[in-house]
């Protein structure tokens, strides 16, 4: 009886302390999943922010890549609003072209004028070849800047800026016109000047020029005046800017055909002075008389020093 109590007190002992070790293992398996749990945790955040940035990243090339497309769209549009003035047909330019050398006697209800710039354009690219070619063969010399650069300034100048100072002058005489419509005008009556220019560039006579010059280029100022006549109210505002548009058309077609190098040159020799090369000494024979002469009175002289 006591080896059986014996034992069953010891089997109650055993169960007693397994059941202790089972504890403590259970306890040891739940920190450690806790642990696994905590790591788990910050491996996802880890993972969640390199994922925003990820995402914050391709959100930034989309962006940019957006801008970029939105950048090509406008620029194609603004291109696309300058199309109406140059779409037009050869033969509406040839037509414009022809008219601008007949000047319409009705004048009392305003003349259509186009408003398209790809004549202009072509004219003024036109007599730039043509003050080129005349530059060229007349032996134009050009001490700042090159003769492509000199045409392109001048013909380009004269065309944007004597249309800036008209349509100042027409806004002042209350004329109707656009700066539009007064770019394609003056445009359009640089055709006389082209034809004349060739002409006289081609076959040199000062009295073929002369009558070019009145009748061409004379038909071509007559057809802008009418135009603005028709478009301004008043005697006096009508004279002033016809008379001013005249003046400056015809004076710019002399400029043009009379020694244009001549002309820049001469400019520059006022304001520089002319090129005058420097002093310079030469030496020259003394005759052998003259050194005979020189070297006695030398004598003469020391002979007298040595008496004193």
């Amino acid at each position: 009886m006591e080896n059986m109590d014996d034992t069953s007190g010891s089997s109650f002992e055993d169960m007693g302390e397994m059941h202790q070790r089972i504890k403590e293992d259970e306890e040891v398996s739940e920190e450690a999943a806790a642990t696994e749990e905590g790591d788990d945790g910050e491996f996802l955040g880890m993972k969640g922010v390199r994922g925003q940035l990820g995402r914050q990243v391709a959100d930034e090339v989309w962006q940019a890549g957006k801008r970029q497309a939105s950048k090509a769209f406008n620029l194609y549009g603004n291109i696309d609003i300058l199309r109406p003035y140059f779409d037009v047909e050869p033969i509406q330019v040839r037509n414009r072209l022809l008219e601008s050398l007949i000047p319409v006697r009705i004048v009392n209800f305003p003349q259509k004028i186009a408003g398209e710039l790809y004549g202009p354009l072509m004219l003024v690219f036109t007599l730039v070849a043509i003050l080129l070619h005349g530059m060229k063969t007349s032996g134009t010399v050009i001490r700042e800047g090159t003769l492509m650069g000199t045409a392109i300034g001048t013909c380009f100048g004269y065309w944007l800026g004597i249309s800036s100072f008209i349509y100042f002058l027409a806004y002042l005489c209350n004329a109707q016109i656009t700066m539009l419509q007064m770019l394609s005008l003056l445009g359009y009556g640089l055709f006389g000047h082209c034809v004349v220019l060739f002409v006289t560039y081609s076959v040199h006579f000062h009295s073929l020029f002369y009558i070019l010059w009145l009748v061409v280029g004379g038909l071509s100022t007559l057809r802008m005046v009418a135009a603005l006549i028709s478009r301004t109210v008043g005697h006096t505002p009508r004279l002033i800017l016809c008379g001013t548009l005249s003046a400056l058309h015809m004076l710019f077609l002399l400029y043009l055909h009379f020694a244009y190098h001549k002309i820049v040159e001469g400019i520059l020799d006022t304001l520089e002075g002319p090129n005058v090369p420097p002093f310079q000494r030469v030496a020259r024979d003394v005759p052998e008389v003259s050194v005979a002469l020189v070297n006695a009175t030398v004598k003469t002289i020391g002979v007298a020093l040595q008496s004193y």
